[in-house]
């Protein structure tokens, strides 16, 4: 809305980790350098820690831009996962196909140290980056520092770099994590930056967007640090509406008046427990486009030279737009009266938001148990014979999977929130908290959206783990028959069929007709797509599914 009024190429305060606006303040410098050190030692770990904000992930991005083109990187994000999904998933970023056995810690590992092997005897350095290391559990941080055994007599072969907020600190300093806490190289703490830096942290942001003028007097210097506490992503969203306000009241530069309104609608610093303008909140990370759309939903007509008033109640979704054709989705109750967005969002944080977003998921799938996160619900759900998956993607992808899906949300003030992406149309989404619903622009929702989700999917009879070329079983029977059933057995037995190089390419041909990566592996991606047609009872995210063309109806 603002940047072609003030002249800029881009939006100069996006909270996006884009290391074209990181600005490299006397500790985000030895941020750096301690990183840079990880890379070029001996082995082991690195560790950075920082308030979240503070520019961690920005950091570990323009690290990744000055490596070499000798180092292989594995990084994983926000990573709740067991021991064997961290081995599994650094084996997909490392592109290490999967061993046969897909239950076995051991076989994942001897993959992992096969790799490592092969790509220190070609010159090539490994790295493993984790982000929000804090997120991992005592027995996965172990089996990390596992794979750090292995090594040659001048230096380890796997270098780790983890970043975390600050108890990820506390954790590692458990008794049980001596051994790892042991084998960290590096310490650094990024903290906020300082009085000082403000002014230089703005100025830079404008000139790398192509500001040619002041817009930030550095008269705000004081004010802009007193209001954010030098955390840069709640400093570019105090800017980022500072200017929008500016915009509005038509005047060529931001003043102490804007920054305190700016304030007061994105940090509700009047009253910190209520989200009193979530459209501002939303003006703060939403271009022209997306703001106009959300504006009309959310907000009173902004076209006058006025604050804007506090958002008004939302408007409340059908049940009809969530529910799927089943009965366990009629029997769902669902309070469908307004609610407004602050407070809808404001439900979304802390454990009871958790709580309530599995729940809805829960409910979606007809069960009603009390849960309380991610857990406990893939716990409870196991016992209805369904699968979590959880991982991260884009609308796209969950349109494709087409199973409603807990949202893991970055909020306007820099927390955390989960929603129930319950349904999913073509300039819509319908999310949920517990029982109440409403609706919200995609483009509305992208801006949210930390990419991460958990769902639920009823795998076939007898599924067990991902399948591949070598596999044995009645899974594979089942997947044969999903194809046609050939004229010439696939297997050496009817009773233990084999997964070969026919079924292979079938699979793989099928991938690609439905834009999944070809790579011949049957997982919950495939699985889900090979169901959809059979499949009438699972809750959809879409109104209507379509049939691939070669499947069996």
């Amino acid at each position: 809305m603002y940047t072609n009024h003030y002249g800029l190429a881009d939006p100069p305060f996006s909270i996006a980790p884009d290391p074209r606006f990181l600005f490299m303040s006397h500790r985000h410098r030895e941020a750096l350098a301690h990183l840079m050190y990880g890379i070029g030692g001996d082995g082991g770990f690195v560790l950075l820690t920082g308030e979240i904000g503070t520019g961690k992930t920005t950091i570990c991005r323009c690290f990744l831009q000055q490596l070499p083109d000798n180092c292989d990187v594995a990084f994983i994000f926000n990573p709740k996962l067991n021991v064997l999904e961290l081995l599994s998933t650094i084996c997909e970023e490392l592109d290490i196909p999967a061993p046969p056995d897909h239950t076995s810690n051991k076989a994942f590992t001897d993959g992992i140290n096969d790799h490592l092997l092969a790509a220190h005897a070609q010159g090539r350095t490994t790295l493993l980056i984790i982000d929000e290391a804090q997120n991992l559990d005592s027995d996965v941080l172990e089996q990390i520092r596992l794979l750090t055994n292995l090594e040659t007599d001048q230096r380890k072969l796997l270098h780790i770099i983890l970043l975390g907020q600050p108890e990820l600190r506390d954790k590692l300093a458990r008794p049980e994590l001596q051994q790892l806490s042991q084998r960290i190289v590096a310490r650094y703490h990024l903290g906020p930056l300082q009085p000082e830096e403000i002014t230089a942290y703005v100025h830079h942001r404008l000139d790398v967007a192509g500001s040619r003028r002041t817009l930030f007097s550095p008269s705000l210097n004081r004010l802009l640090f007193r209001l954010s506490g030098g955390i840069p992503r709640k400093l570019n969203i105090l800017c980022d509406r500072a200017l929008l306000g500016a915009y509005v009241q038509g005047k060529d530069a931001v003043d102490r008046e804007i920054v305190r309104q700016a304030a007061k609608e994105v940090y509700g610093q009047s009253a910190p427990r209520s989200w009193q303008k979530l459209v501002i909140g939303l003006g703060a990370l939403l271009s022209a486009t997306t703001l106009a759309t959300a504006l009309f939903y959310y907000a009173e007509p902004f076209a006058q030279n006025r604050a804007v008033p506090s958002t008004p109640g939302l408007k409340p979704s059908l049940a009809k737009h969530a529910a799927p054709a089943t009965s366990s989705a009629r029997a769902m109750r669902t309070d469908t009266s307004a609610v407004s967005a602050p407070a809808f969002l404001a439900q979304s944080t802390g454990p009871d938001g958790v709580r309530q977003a599995y729940q809805a998921l829960l409910a979606r799938w007809g069960i009603r148990l009390p849960v309380d996160d991610e857990a406990s619900t893939c716990r409870q759900a196991e016992a209805f014979g369904l699968h979590c998956l959880s991982e991260s993607g884009d609308l796209e992808q969950l349109r494709r999977l087409d199973r409603p899906a807990v949202l893991q949300l970055r909020l306007p003030d820099g927390g955390t929130g989960y929603l129930l992406l319950s349904a999913l149309h073509d300039s819509q989404a319908v999310l949920m908290s517990g029982a109440q619903m409403f609706t919200l622009p995609l483009s509305a929702l992208n801006q949210l959206w930390s990419g991460r989700y958990t769902l639920l999917w009823k795998a076939p009879p007898n599924y067990r783990a991902p399948l591949a070329r070598g596999s044995r079983g009645l899974m594979v029977s089942w997947l044969n028959h999903q194809f046609g059933q050939p004229l010439e057995p696939l297997s050496a037995t009817a009773q233990n069929p084999l997964f070969d190089a026919r079924l292979e390419e079938q699979v793989m041909r099928f991938q690609r007709a439905d834009g999944l990566p070809s790579d011949g592996i049957v997982g919950p991606h495939t699985l889900i797509r090979l169901t959809r047609s059979s499949d009438t009872t699972s809750p959809r995210l879409l109104g209507t599914t379509t049939k691939n063309p070669g499947m069996k109806g």
